[in-house]
């Protein structure tokens, strides 16, 4: 490692520490982060899986994230664990039934404080929102989403309207991203220069009514 990268990383570093401290959800002390390369770690407890949800999303936000490691171990307090298993599914399911844009074909099971989500769903926003709906709630620790989506037929010119909504986007440069298709699969590829712009290229995928797996392979230089 050259002293240039030592000291980029090490820029970084502090910039992610200043974005965990400045996140009101986070307890910074108990995490530590590392850089190499622009590959960010964080490791060590948090009390909930809420705050690890928001750690990993603070550190994304930072200017020079290239890759980021989530190392992160929910350990909550006993004083603040009274919920059982039978507790956490009732909030759960209501927490589901209570999103407008969850389908009831959406279910979950709770085994040792882990949540697994099931069913098949019509868009990805709704696979996602399922996960959000349920991701503060007080007693987990983890969530697996396995929610499918319905199959879809394919067609002719996804590849040209996907890059067509890419370039209507202003927080993307469509230049640095290509858009591949074969059936209901896409594949996207390039370099971008943050997370947000990365998110925001998979979305538009997803968009699409005729995709069912988006392979998000575009690098982020930062």
């Amino acid at each position: 490692m050259t002293d240039q990268t030592a000291d980029r990383d090490l820029d970084v570093q502090l910039r992610v520490r200043d974005a965990l401290e400045w996140c009101p959800e986070v307890a910074v002390a108990g995490i530590g982060v590392s850089v190499i390369d622009g590959a960010v770690t964080l490791s060590g407890e948090v009390h909930t899986y809420g705050e690890a949800v928001a750690a990993t999303e603070a550190a994304l936000q930072v200017r020079g994230v290239c890759t980021l490691v989530d190392d992160l171990t929910v350990a909550a307090k006993e004083s603040s664990w009274p919920v059982s298993e039978a507790e956490i599914a009732h909030e759960v399911e209501h927490a589901l039934r209570s999103t407008s844009i969850v389908p009831e074909t959406v279910k979950a099971a709770v085994r040792k404080h882990h949540v697994t989500l099931t069913g098949e769903v019509g868009w990805e926003y709704e696979r996602a929102a399922a996960r959000q709906a349920i991701q503060y709630l007080r007693g987990v620790r983890s969530i697996s989403n396995e929610i499918t989506l319905k199959p879809r037929a394919a067609a002719p010119d996804t590849e040209e309207r996907i890059a067509e909504a890419l370039s209507r986007d202003a927080g993307i440069d469509p230049a640095r991203i290509h858009v591949a298709v074969d059936g209901n699969r896409v594949t996207l590829t390039g370099t971008v220069v943050s997370w947000a712009e990365r998110r925001r290229a998979s979305s538009a995928a997803w968009a699409s009514p005729h995709v069912t797996d988006v392979d998000n392979r575009i690098l982020v230089d930062a």
